[in-house]
């Protein structure tokens, strides 16, 4: 099983990333973080709301286009947690509250249109019964179509999780993820942090899921690099 803290010790640049995985029985984790390498991507912080969290500017007056970064990364929704790299979060939402499915939802997106990049769009939903799915919307004959992939998976082994992310590496352009999930060891929220490039990490958020009996409880971490955290 993969090392992700050493992963990404030694990778600068994977953008951002979900990792949806199981601690124990009847405990589950996600992790997202965000990365940036321009003054616009790095003015940023992750902030609660009523429902999950969102993104919001670090100093206003440095916010040049909040097209692609401020959204709803994380939000609840009748027993779902559906966890995005941008405003499809919404997207999956609002599909749910209609009585569709996840895929429904993300088969009407496609990958961010901002080339060279062509950044995908990764998401992720928990399910009320711990379930989950992983999704990655990515451009496919430079940004000519786009190639849809999703996995479901009934569960995960206690202290494994799935990992993707938006680029493997660095570069120009930046090279996009091009592999299923990885299945990796669970990282402690901390440890996942200081992993993370000191030069080129924005947020991380954390939320641990622990059912005890009838009792499902949430505890839920940000870490804002523009706040010294």
């Amino acid at each position: 099983m993969e090392n992700l803290i050493e992963t990404l010790k030694n990778n600068s640049y994977p953008g951002r990333g979900i990792i949806i995985g199981k601690k124990k029985p009847s405990h589950m984790r996600i992790l997202y973080f965000i990365m940036g390498r321009s003054v616009n991507s790095r003015n940023r912080i992750f902030a609660f709301t009523g429902d999950g969290i969102r993104t919001e500017a670090f100093d206003p007056s440095k916010l040049s286009d909040p097209s692609l970064i401020i959204y709803h990364p994380v939000r609840f929704y009748d027993g779902h947690i559906i966890v995005t790299n941008g405003d499809q979060t919404d997207t999956v939402r609002d599909y749910l509250a209609d009585g569709k499915t996840f895929s429904d939802a993300l088969d009407t997106r496609q990958f961010e249109p901002d080339p060279p990049n062509f950044t995908p769009r990764i998401s992720g939903i928990v399910y009320p019964d711990l379930s989950f799915e992983l999704s990655i919307l990515r451009s496919f004959n430079n940004g000519q179509q786009c190639n849809r992939m999703y996995w479901h998976y009934e569960n995960a082994l206690d202290g494994s999780a799935y990992f993707i992310s938006t680029y493997k590496h660095d570069g120009d352009p930046l090279p996009s993820f091009d592999t299923p999930p990885r299945e990796v060891a669970l990282p402690d929220p901390d440890e996942l942090w200081q992993a993370l490039d000191k030069d080129n990490k924005v947020s991380l958020y954390s939320l641990d899921i622990i059912e005890e009996g009838r009792e499902r409880t949430m505890k839920q971490t940000i870490y804002n690099a523009n706040k010294g955290d």
